[in-house]
């Protein structure tokens, strides 16, 4: 696998000493109770509490501010300092915010994905090992009883919903600038936008180009989702929604019309491999010489950052638990290998956009 160069040096090496691979050891055997922990101390503003204060707070001016009992603030200060989101001066036994602690108050990346981990994953990811094992996203029963997540979007608890569309949002929507700028470089009047969710990346095409159609596929109550958010929206006549159940083989895309180009945005790692095929062969019925296939994802191997890599492999067993049990987060080698699979071609890729995302472009 070819890496880029901040994945190659972590990727290819040892990084700890025994000691410090003692402790991460630790680190992930207490795992949860540290995610459940460090989430309480955003969530009760002890963390925020921290962060205002000049020099710090005692364990009583804590206990004062949250209103919370001693025991439960002696608990959380205790365990956060082993985690490393705060630190005690041993003069005054005043604590205070560390950098682990900063950004886990403060970085949008971080919030998203404390939300979303433990709204829509967190009890689903006890049943990982059956997901695994069966192929299929044991973990979401628990919400009820649909094949994948999709189905049950409109059905999810409010807030489940909140945090699944905010994670999903987050790292698109700081994309579509820069995306927008990419297809839009080409003569694009006619737009298949798949999996087009509740049209936002459709309403951000129609503001762009006073001349563009978005043709929206996506199942049923998804649509239904859409022209309601769609609705009373500058463009929305120009966006129509066609029904299908992508995972249907013999459910065809629309050929009406000459369509100059086919959006996927991060909708190809909600598939297992073959499935990926089966879209990307059908989507070729619908394309012309001159059509663009865009696929935009967050590839793993092609992240600025190591962090972001992180996130994203661990990501993927979000789609292993709950989602549909068969999909990732890929890398760009698997990717490209399916987009050959199908018949078409990788022209070029475009990386570092917005929290990560690349797109590649494809033709016949």
């Amino acid at each position: 696998m070819k890496l880029f160069p901040a994945l190659n040096e972590k990727y290819t090496k040892e990084q700890c000493s025994a000691k410090e691979a003692q402790r991460l050891a630790q680190f992930i055997a207490f795992g949860p109770v540290i995610f459940q922990a460090s989430r309480l101390m955003v969530k009760f503003g002890i963390l925020q509490m921290l962060r205002e204060s000049d020099n710090g707070l005692t364990e009583n001016e804590i206990v004062s501010k949250t209103g919370l009992s001693r025991y439960a603030v002696k608990c959380l200060l205790e365990a956060s300092l082993s985690i490393g989101t705060v630190i005690i001066d041993p003069l005054t036994d005043k604590y205070s915010i560390t950098k682990t602690g900063w950004f886990l108050l403060t970085d949008p990346s971080v919030k998203v994905n404390l939300d979303f981990n433990h709204d829509v994953n967190y009890i689903g990811w006890f049943h990982l090992e059956e997901s695994l094992v069966n192929g299929k996203p044991e973990g979401l029963n628990h919400f009820g009883d649909w094949p994948t997540i999709y189905e049950g979007l409109s059905s999810l608890p409010a807030d489940v919903q909140k945090s699944w569309f905010g994670f999903d949002h987050f790292y698109s929507d700081n994309s579509f600038r820069q995306a927008l700028e990419i297809v839009f470089s080409y003569n694009v009047k006619e737009l298949i936008d798949v999996g087009g969710n509740t049209g936002r990346w459709a309403l951000q095409c129609v503001g762009y180009n006073k001349d563009v159609n978005v043709t929206i596929l996506d199942l049923p109550q998804q649509l239904a989702m859409m022209k309601e958010q769609t609705a009373s929206q500058p463009g929305a006549e120009r966006i129509s929604g066609f029904p299908i159940n992508l995972l249907d083989d013999s459910q065809k895309f629309p050929k009406e019309r000459m369509y100059d180009a086919i959006w996927m945005s991060q909708f190809l790692d909600c598939f297992g491999e073959d499935e990926i095929v089966s879209i990307l062969s059908r989507a070729k019925e619908a394309m012309n010489p001159n059509t663009k296939l865009f696929i935009m994802e967050t590839l793993w191997d092609r992240q600025k950052f190591e962090t972001s890599a992180l996130c994203l492999t661990l990501t993927s067993l979000y789609f292993t638990a709950l989602a549909n049990g068969n999909s990732k987060m890929y890398n760009s080698e698997d990717m490209e290998r399916l987009v050959v699979k199908a018949g078409l071609k990788v022209e070029n890729i475009h990386d570092n956009l917005g929290w990560g995302h690349s797109i590649m472009v494809c033709s016949l």
